[in-house]
Order: C-alpha cells, then sequence, then structure tokens
C-alpha cells in the first residue's frame, strides 16, 4: 500500500515538470512532431502523453526489459503508426547486463552504488514496508547502436529524441555516429546523485553535444530528486 502510494505521489509532480516540458517543445517546434524516438520506453507513459499534446507521424520505443515490455505492447496496441523494439540502444551491439528494479522506472544497465545514501533513502521511502530485500534481479538484453536502427529502418531525420534509461542515456546518444547530425531535438535526463555508476558526467555530455552543434535549450530540476532535464537542439539542423 505504502509503495504505490509513494509512486503516485511523485508521479503528480512529475507530471507537472511533463508538461512544462511539452509548452516548451510546443512552443520551440509546433504541433507537429514527423519521427519521434522514445528510448527508455517503459510502459508508454511519455507516448501517451506526446499524443496529447502533438500530431506525431511515426513513433518508435525502445524498452529493453521484458516485463516493461510485455506492458508496453498492452498500453500502445490502439496507437497507430508506432514500432517498439525490445532492446536496449548503446555505443555497442550483442548482449549487455541489465538490472530489472522492483521500482520499474529504476532499471538500468550501469552498476548501482548499493552503499550510497541516496539509493539507502531512495528505498527507505519507496520499499519502507518490504521484507523483500532484493532490490534487482539480473539478466542479459540485446542491445544496438541507434544508427543501426535507423539505416535498417531507414530513418533520414529525427525530430526528437526523448531518452531516460537511468544513467545510460550518454552511451545512447554516442550510439547515435554520424547520425546526430540529422537529430533536432535530444531531450534527455542527467542523474547527479551517486546511486548510478554511470562513469560520465554531465560536463562530458553537454561538451559532446556542443561538439555536434547542438546548444542547451532548456533545462529543468525534477521534484524530490537530484536529477535534471535537458533539451539540446542542433544549431544545424536542415529538415526544418
Amino acid at each position: 500500500m505504502y509503495y504505490p502510494f509513494a509512486k503516485y505521489f511523485l508521479s503528480f509532480f512529475d507530471i507537472i515538470k511533463k508538461k512544462k516540458v511539452l509548452n516548451f517543445i510546443k512552443k520551440e517546434n509546433g504541433s507537429k512532431i514527423s519521427i519521434f524516438l522514445d528510448v527508455g520506453a517503459h510502459r508508454g507513459e511519455s507516448i501517451k502523453i506526446f499524443k496529447k499534446y502533438f500530431e506525431l507521424n511515426k513513433i518508435f520505443a525502445f524498452e529493453p526489459s521484458s516485463e516493461n515490455f510485455d506492458k508496453l505492447k498492452n498500453e500502445i496496441k490502439n496507437i497507430e503508426h508506432i514500432k517498439i523494439f525490445n532492446i536496449a540502444l548503446g555505443e555497442k551491439s550483442g548482449l549487455i547486463d541489465f538490472k530489472d528494479h522492483y521500482d520499474s522506472q529504476s532499471s538500468t544497465i550501469v552498476d548501482i552504488n548499493e552503499n550510497s545514501n541516496y539509493f539507502k533513502k531512495k528505498n527507505f521511502y519507496l520499499n519502507f514496508f518490504s521484507k523483500n530485500k532484493n532490490f534487482y534481479s539480473k539478466s542479459k538484453v540485446k542491445i544496438d547502436r541507434m544508427d543501426n536502427i535507423l539505416k535498417k529502418e531507414n530513418i533520414k531525420n529525427i525530430d526528437l529524441i526523448k531518452i531516460d534509461t537511468e544513467g545510460y542515456d550518454f552511451y545512447v546518444i554516442k550510439g547515435l555516429g554520424e547520425m546526430i547530425k540529422n537529430v533536432k531535438y535530444i531531450y534527455f535526463e542527467h542523474h547527479f546523485h551517486n546511486m548510478l555508476k554511470k562513469n560520465y558526467t554531465y560536463f562530458e555530455v553537454d561538451k559532446y553535444l556542443r561538439n555536434n552543434n547542438f546548444k542547451k535549450v532548456f533545462k529543468s530540476k525534477m521534484f524530490f530528486r537530484k536529477t535534471l532535464e535537458y533539451i539540446y537542439k542542433n544549431n544545424f539542423y536542415l529538415n526544418d
């Protein structure tokens, strides 16, 4: 009972933040998005809210967790022009270790620092009454580079990529390779706590994007978390 209440409480404030993001994108880009990529689609929450705010011509969604993917399939069954992939995205192709967290939105590829204060505090609030101390289970999932997927699907230009991969976002971005020049907006989050062993800093992400002609146009801190959301825009995007 406590866990659902805690998640509902957080989701209420997340919706407030999400609307701020959506209003910014609509002001910047208008109400039409030709190609929308949702990396870390979870159970379709972002897809549904983007569908309410925008006219999406084509959606490509990626979710590595088998459990989340099964629920994603059910949630989007009535949505047209969508293709979903049960894989992770990163800098390589093959198989990779994945950690399915009991809080499904916290599942991740990166290692988890269980000794961090943030980890302990998070599990105190979300797992207070549970006697089960197995916070996550490990499995192997398929992984591929985003540029490989885009070439296979014959996608030339992308209006917006949303990335929510719990500390793996930078590797997803780098997996675009040269295709990054064909992306207009990249919307991602960065965790500033030490629970996730990302092995990169926000400074590195910012430098990489700037070196590829992107400019930061939006920043917002998420409620109750050491996490910020960013939107970067490609200054040289030519498909307007």
